[in-house]
């Protein structure tokens, strides 16, 4: 009867908690800001000997954030996000393949959607159980929040460099400027920074990064005109 008991609390009562908790926890973040994230506490944890680490976010609505940034974000992170559901399975099948054909790691391909889930619910540990959990979370970020709220929410709490989280405080450290006034060649630096924030410096890029901001720049110029 014990065996039978733990095994009802373990399967049963623990999931349909935990499956409560989580929908309660995000139709509350549906309306109010997400000031913090585990992955904050992860990054104060990792630089508590550096006296001169602090984080810093400001968080702006969408509708404060300028188009140009938003369109840069969109091309280097997710140019699917209006369309898929939370996963991008063109992505994926062409990770898959890709895989097959020349036998090469599997190339990361996350969406907008998914680094939402693992920045604001989970640790971010390189573990299978914290994928099934960052998926569970992008399906109900998806269902619960819609797409507006997801990249607001994204665009905020995205590690834009050290300590900084969102575009607002990566804009004020590098530009001087918020996040609404910035402009088309402002708006790649941090674009192509967002993969490896803590690497990248829009102020002095790298020659690879150089050159992915101006493929991108043209990219996004050309569309424009389309």
């Amino acid at each position: 009867m014990k065996v039978r008991n733990i095994a009802y609390v373990l399967f049963v009562r623990i999931p349909i908690w935990y499956m409560a908790f989580s929908l309660a926890l995000v139709m509350l973040l549906k309306w109010i800001p997400v000031k913090f994230t585990p992955l904050m506490l992860r990054r104060a944890s990792q630089f508590r000997d550096d006296g001169n680490y602090h984080s810093e976010q400001k968080w702006v609505s969408l509708e404060e954030i300028s188009p140009e940034l938003i369109n840069a974000i969109l091309f280097t992170e997710d140019q699917r996000f209006w369309q898929h559901h939370g996963f991008d399975w063109v992505e994926l099948q062409g990770m898959w393949q890709s895989h097959r054909r020349t036998g090469g790691p599997l190339r990361g391909c996350s969406t907008i959607s998914q680094q939402t889930a693992k920045n604001v619910f989970t640790f971010g540990t390189h573990t299978y159980a914290r994928k099934v959990l960052e998926a569970w979370w992008t399906c109900l970020i998806e269902h619960v929040w819609g797409k507006n709220r997801i990249l607001e929410v994204y665009l905020n709490v995205a590690e834009t460099g050290m300590g900084l989280y969102g575009v607002e405080a990566a804009c004020d450290r590098y530009f001087g400027k918020p996040a609404s006034d910035t402009s088309a060649k402002e708006a790649v630096a941090p674009a192509v920074c967002l993969p490896h924030p803590l690497e990248s410096d829009p102020i002095n890029p790298s020659p690879y990064d150089r050159m992915r901001r101006s493929r991108i720049l043209d990219r996004l110029s050309l569309a424009s005109v389309q």
